[in-house]
C-alpha cells in the first residue's frame, strides 16, 4: 500500500475525535501539577507552606506559556495552578483541543522541569465559557480558591512544625471554622490579613505596553515606539475590581 493511501486510511483515527472551541466562547486553560506535594515538600528544600522560589519558577513558567504562539493577555497562578486567559480570538491550531492540550502541558512541564532542575508534570483542562461574566466569575473563583487554601496551609504547617502527625493536623482542621482558623494563627503571631498578597490571593502576569526609543537604521532619525513586555502582577485587587481588571486584560491587543 503507497503511503498517500496509508496516510488517508490511518490519519482518521487521530482525527476522529477531534473539538475544537466554537467561536464566540472565551476559553481558560488551567494547568494543575502532578504529585506537587511530594515534590516540593519532600524533594526540594522548599520551605512550608510557601516558597519565593517555587513562585518564581512558576512565574518563568507562566512567561514560556504567554510566549509560545497562543494570545494569552493574561495568567493566574496560586499553588501549583496555572490559569491561562484567551484572546477571544485566538486561533491557533484551529482552537483544536488536542493540540491546545498537549502543547500546553508540555511547555509548562518542560519549562518548571529546567527552572528547577527537577521533573515536573502539569497536566491541563480547557473550560468554554459562555460570555464575559462567566469567565471574570471564573477568576474570581480560583482566587477564592488561593485564600482558602492560603489558611489551611498556614494552618496546617503551623501544627506540623509543632510536633503534630499529618493525619492529626488535617483531622484537626477539617473540624474548625474559618474564624478559629484564623484565631490559631494569632495566637501562635500570624495575623492572617499581614501576610503577602501574592499568598492570599495568587498572582499574574499580564501584558503590558512600554516606550522604547530607537534608531531607524535608514535615515538614523530617532523614534519613539511602543512595544510590548511581560510584567508579573503581585498585588492583585479583589472582588469587583479583579473582574474589571480581568475584562481590561481581555480588551486589549496581545503581542501576538
Amino acid at each position: 500500500m503507497r503511503f498517500d493511501e496509508l496516510d488517508e486510511l490511518l490519519r482518521i483515527y487521530e482525527q476522529a475525535n477531534d473539538r475544537c472551541v466554537p467561536p464566540g466562547f472565551h476559553v481558560v486553560a488551567r494547568l494543575d501539577g502532578r504529585g506537587f506535594t511530594k515534590l516540593t515538600k519532600e524533594l526540594m528544600d522548599y520551605e512550608a507552606p510557601y516558597d519565593v522560589r517555587f513562585r518564581d519558577a512558576m512565574l518563568a513558567t507562566i512567561k514560556r506559556l504567554m510566549e509560545c504562539g497562543f494570545k494569552i493577555p493574561f495568567a493566574y497562578a496560586q499553588s501549583d495552578e496555572i490559569s491561562l486567559l484567551f484572546h477571544l480570538e485566538d486561533q491557533t491550531f484551529d482552537r483544536k483541543h488536542r493540540k491546545w492540550l498537549s502543547v500546553l502541558s508540555g511547555e509548562a512541564s518542560a519549562t518548571l522541569s529546567l527552572t528547577i532542575g527537577r521533573p515536573a508534570v502539569m497536566d491541563c483542562r480547557i473550560s468554554e465559557l459562555p460570555d464575559l461574566k462567566t469567565t471574570c466569575d471564573y477568576f474570581r473563583w480560583r482566587m477564592e480558591d488561593a485564600g482558602r487554601n492560603c489558611l489551611n496551609s498556614h494552618c496546617y504547617w503551623m501544627l506540623r512544625k509543632a510536633g503534630m502527625s499529618a493525619t492529626k493536623a488535617t483531622s484537626q482542621l477539617s473540624s474548625m471554622t474559618v474564624a478559629a482558623k484564623h484565631d490559631l494563627l494569632f495566637s501562635n503571631g500570624i495575623n492572617f490579613n499581614d501576610l503577602p498578597t501574592w499568598q492570599k490571593r495568587g498572582y499574574g502576569v499580564a501584558w503590558e505596553g512600554y516606550e522604547k526609543t530607537g534608531t531607524n537604521p535608514l535615515t538614523g532619525e530617532t523614534a519613539v515606539v511602543t512595544r510590548q513586555r511581560l510584567a508579573e502582577v503581585l498585588e492583585l485587587p479583589h472582588g469587583d475590581d479583579y473582574a474589571a481588571l480581568i475584562a481590561g486584560y481581555l480588551a486589549r491587543d496581545t503581542k501576538q
